[in-house]
């Protein structure tokens, strides 16, 4: 398996991966990222500015199994984004893998913080961040569009 920048071929892969995930865990609802206007063509989103970045972790016949990306939040924080690995690729580091590059090029960017929301149905990814070394929140940063999402964590870069 091979972590790569995401490519355009990737977006249709990487849309049904996030839907998919969601809809497993029952999160196909307004306020998530099921329902981001830029799910679509996530390439063109990640590519159109310098402080964002988007990564795939592909197997061996290029087919995306898991992805993870960042873009700007406020001033010097980050958002780290989308998240989600298929089920298939699950217990072997792929959320790990990503995450490390995601907050590696977060860093490079500029940026001295990564800061995460998620929800309460995704309790794999809960306890992955925590053993990450994230720190829980009482709340959002600020409100967004993901609306849904209940839990919020913080990471100092």
């Amino acid at each position: 398996m091979t972590i790569r920048r995401m490519e355009a071929k990737d977006n249709q892969a990487v849309a049904h991966l996030v839907r998919t995930c969601l809809a497993a865990a029952g999160l196909k609802q307004p306020g998530t990222a099921y329902y981001d206007p830029q799910l679509d063509d996530l390439y063109h989103y990640y590519t159109a500015n310098t402080k964002r970045g988007y990564w795939v972790l592909v197997d061996d016949l290029d087919q995306v199994l898991a992805g993870c990306g960042f873009a700007e939040y406020q001033d010097d924080t980050a958002e780290l984004q989308k998240l989600y690995v298929n089920p298939d690729a699950r217990g072997h580091g792929a959320a790990h893998q990503l995450m490390a590059q995601v907050e590696s090029g977060a860093k490079a960017a500029g940026y001295t913080q990564l800061y995460l929301e998620t929800h309460h149905n995704l309790k794999a990814a809960i306890q992955l961040y925590t053993n990450a070394g994230w720190t829980p929140l009482t709340g959002p940063m600020h409100v967004g569009p993901h609306t849904t999402m209940d839990h919020f964590f913080v990471k100092n870069l």
